[in-house]
């Protein structure tokens, strides 16, 4: 697993990569493009993966059909950060994006950065988010106003506001009051959250959610715009967030034995995207790219409702208290899951090992869209088009790993990536199941681990060894680069200041907001519109 085993001894100084590894590649028409990006799935979560995974059939059969990247990370380790990053091809550090959003935020993704929806819109795409957004949902931060045409989904994480039917969580959400006179009174027993919105473009059309019926709801949804788009005879771009796997959605049917809670709301997801699939294949194969992939890694604390990390386990810092997945820059916090399905493009039955990034998603869409980056900015992703196309297996020489919660100031860069070295500025656990945290240390120099031979990140090299020597100037240089090239960069900064009145209410006058006709189906009965904000 990883790159192939570079000599230390031959180790050069690698030039931090900000544009294409390659020229536009040439398609006869502008191709579609579908992003799937589950929430917080572990590396083995997939079958294709995992061979102990079992409830994968659609993403396995994805996986067969298309190309696996097995080295490919997300860009943080939790959700704003790393869909910012998505949705711009550039690190939170320079996007502004650091952590994530609350409900009653002001701000969100800076108005000054250029999405992918604004690129791919100008070049004349339909453009469709259905799902989490969770960059700001707040005035002009709104999907609706950051490229998108159509949006359909919540604004932010499904445990983030309370609901009649709580999804799995840890503690478990209590129901919110209901809709009655004596539910004007708030219960101490209630979440005091206010309740969770589903949005159709700016509009509230059911608070609190139905979670049970989510998975279906953005399944129709995202055939909808599909078809809506072809009937236009007009390139999509549809970026399918999901709720899954967060924290499990309520199971539409008891999970078989052995199964359990996680494994059946992750055969939910893969039932999902294999809809996904289907509709995209009825417009004719060879016209729809879909990339699956994750935010980040799974949330070790939920126990037994978090996702699978397969080998990636961080064991040197869980000899030292916290997890070592989501929130930290251990490989089970930030290695996820990569599918690209492609008929006549992206070759079939295929592994690869290229270094990769979701920051890689916004230059190489651009390129075969046959569009131009946005000018006056650097970019950490790459065009990696040709290792798409199997023509290379070439991705990142560099790849940088900012922390997201577990230790440090969140944005920073604190391990950096090597071909197959991966060095720690910073190490720190995030909280576990058993309730520990690691404790955050710096290390100068490096902890330097050879994920060639250790890729369960146990022993860092011997920092008397001749390999730990030959090999700390590179990445010495290289880290220093990469925050010059940073900080010369035209940088933005969020906005994270918060207002309750910034919260989604569709109601003021019910406890926790909530929506007469609440569990209707905006698409078969009348309602009422709700104006967001």
């Amino acid at each position: 697993m990883g790159t192939p085993p570079l000599s230390p001894w031959a180790v050069l100084v690698p030039t931090l990569v900000l544009v294409g590894l390659w020229a536009p590649c040439v398609v006869s028409r502008q191709p579609n493009f579908i992003i799937i990006l589950a929430d917080d799935v572990g590396w083995g979560d997939l079958g294709a993966n995992w061979a102990e995974t079992k409830e994968t059939p659609h993403l396995d059969q994805l996986a067969a059909e298309g190309t696996r990247f097995v080295d490919f990370h997300s860009a943080a380790s939790t959700c704003s950060p790393s869909r910012a990053s998505l949705l711009t091809g550039r690190l939170g550090l320079r996007n502004g994006v650091t952590h994530n959003f609350a409900i009653s935020s002001l701000g969100g993704l800076p108005r000054n950065e250029t999405t992918l929806a604004e690129v791919l819109r100008e070049a004349g795409y339909s453009t469709g988010a259905i799902g989490k957004w969770h960059l700001g949902h707040h005035g002009h931060h709104h999907p609706n106003s950051r490229g998108f045409d159509y949006y359909f989904g919540i604004p932010y994480s499904h445990d983030m506001g309370c609901t009649d039917t709580p999804g799995y969580n840890l503690p478990p959400c209590p129901p919110c009051p209901q809709h009655s006179t004596a539910a004007r009174v708030a219960r101490k027993d209630c979440y005091t959250e206010v309740a969770l919105p589903l949005l159709e473009n700016v509009t509230i059309v059911q608070q609190p959610v139905e979670l049970g019926s989510l998975a279906r709801r953005y399944a129709e949804e995202a055939e909808r715009f599909i078809q809506r788009a072809s009937a236009k005879g007009q390139p999509f771009f549809l970026y399918l967030a999901l709720a899954h796997m967060h924290v499990p959605l309520v199971p539409p049917l008891p999970p078989a034995p052995g199964r359990g809670v996680y494994g059946a709301s992750l055969g939910e997801m893969d039932a999902l995207v294999g809809r996904v699939k289907e509709a995209a294949d009825s417009l004719g194969r060879g016209s729809t790219l879909l990339w699956f992939t994750g935010d980040n890694g799974p949330w070790a604390q939920k126990c037994e409702l978090a996702g699978r990390l397969g080998p990636f386990v961080g064991a040197w810092q869980r000899q030292r208290g916290g997890s070592s997945a989501k929130q930290t820059t251990w490989e089970g916090g930030h290695r996820v899951p990569a599918l690209v399905y492609w008929p006549g493009h992206v070759p079939a039955s295929r592994t690869s090992q290229a270094l990769l990034s979701i920051l890689d998603i916004f230059p190489t869409l651009v390129a075969l869209a046959g569009a131009a980056l946005p000018p006056n900015r650097r970019f950490d992703g790459l065009d990696v088009s040709p290792v798409l196309f199997g023509w290379s297996d070439v991705g990142h020489k560099v790849l940088l790993h900012p922390n997201s919660g577990a230790a440090g100031k969140v944005g920073e860069i604190e391990a950096l990536r090597l071909a197959q070295y991966k060095a720690f500025y910073t190490t720190g656990g995030a909280l576990a199941c058993d309730g520990s945290t690691g404790p955050a240390q710096q290390h100068h120099p490096p902890l330097i681990f050879n994920l060639d031979r250790d890729i369960q990140e146990q022993e860092p090299l011997d920092v008397a060894s001749r390999e730990y020597q030959a090999v700390l100037p590179a990445i010495s240089r290289a880290y220093a680069q990469a925050l010059q090239d940073i900080a010369a960069d035209n940088v933005s900064v969020a906005d994270y200041s918060q207002d309750p009145a910034a919260i989604p209410c569709c109601n003021v006058q019910h406890v926790g907001c909530r929506c007469h006709g609440a569990t209707r189906d905006p698409h078969v009965e009348s309602r009422t519109p709700w104006l967001c904000l």
